[in-house]
């Protein structure tokens, strides 16, 4: 436990320490805070015709009006409420799909190391985009099926990617120990094998929040999701359905746009160091490039010609 403690409070000093990830989390906690607070800090309701159409951003519609009349900034921080809920949703529930799978395939071993293996196989040979478009088109539009289709075509690359590292942990001397002592197997696999995949645990939520939220936008702006609920995806389909970019009203399709560039360029500055913190050499390089220190370019190497 102590080595697991350690580790933890070395992870936040290197974490919260670092600039871009300083950066992310602001750029992200912002988003969060601005679009839980809609139903107080939105000016409008977020499907009601408040203005003329297409109106360009002004201080009555600070980011202008939709199509239909709408205020855009109320749909973002509404939007905003679907569209990060369902992305956490959907990185939680494959994570631990992904989790569950890989950790008991690689401890148990055996047939049931085989047929989970089989079937995480049989999930990432199927194409996605096609399964998702089927499976989308014929369940009923909403958030619950992008989440349901989303966890299915989604878990299967993390089991494999879990299965590995455990399978590493697994020849490991101190859960050669743990056994010898008489714990039971669960308990090792809770205890042991778990917090020591941390960071690749992190990494691999980290990036699938980015791919629910890009996956999520794509579906709804193909006009698989709900088109009567607001999401950022929404908009962005709504944008295209009224010829927004032919009309010239580019608001209503860049502030969608930017605030899912912004998720996901902050989630993805959080992920370069969850992605440092879990491998050594990632933080040496970094450690010598801060100290001035370049890998020698091969062009730029002398070759040594040995007279035999």
């Amino acid at each position: 436990m102590a080595l697991i403690d350690t580790f933890s409070a070395r992870a936040r000093r290197q974490m919260l320490g670092s600039v871009p990830v300083a950066v992310g989390l602001v750029i992200l906690g912002t988003l969060i805070l601005v679009c839980a607070l809609a139903p107080w800090i939105a000016p409008y309701h977020p499907t009601r015709a408040v203005g003329g159409i297409n109106e360009p951003p002004s201080l009555a519609h600070l980011f202008g009006t939709t199509g239909q009349g709408q205020d855009v900034l109320s749909q973002f921080l509404y939007g905003g409420q679907n569209t990060l809920w369902v992305a956490f949703a959907i990185a939680v529930l494959t994570t631990l799909i992904a989790l569950v799978v890989a950790l008991t395939s690689a401890y148990f071993r055996g047939w049931v190391d085989d047929a989970l293996t089989l079937v995480s196989n049989v999930f990432l040979v199927i194409p996605g985009l096609p399964l998702v478009v089927v499976l989308a088109a014929f369940l009923p539009p909403g958030s619950l099926t992008i989440i349901i289709v989303l966890t299915l075509t989604g878990w299967a690359f993390g089991a494999r990617l879990f299965r590995s590292q455990a399978l590493s942990l697994r020849e490991r001397e101190f859960i050669a120990a743990a056994e010898d002592v008489g714990e039971s197997r669960w308990r090792i696999v809770a205890i042991e094998l778990l917090p020591n995949m941390g960071s690749v645990v992190a990494a691999y939520f980290v990036n699938q929040v980015i791919f629910a939220i890009t996956a999520q936008a794509s579906l709804e702006f193909l006009g698989l999701g709900n088109g009567g609920q607001v999401t950022w995806g929404t908009m962005l389909f709504w944008a295209q359905n009224t010829s927004a970019l032919i009309r010239g009203a580019w608001w209503t399709f860049v502030v969608p746009g930017m605030a899912i560039a912004l998720t996901a360029f902050s989630l993805a500055l959080i992920n370069n160091a969850v992605d440092e913190l879990g491998n050594p050499r990632l933080r040496a390089d970094r450690l010598l490039r801060r100290a001035g220190f370049r890998k020698p370019s091969a062009s730029l190497m002398t070759p040594v010609k040995r007279n035999d």
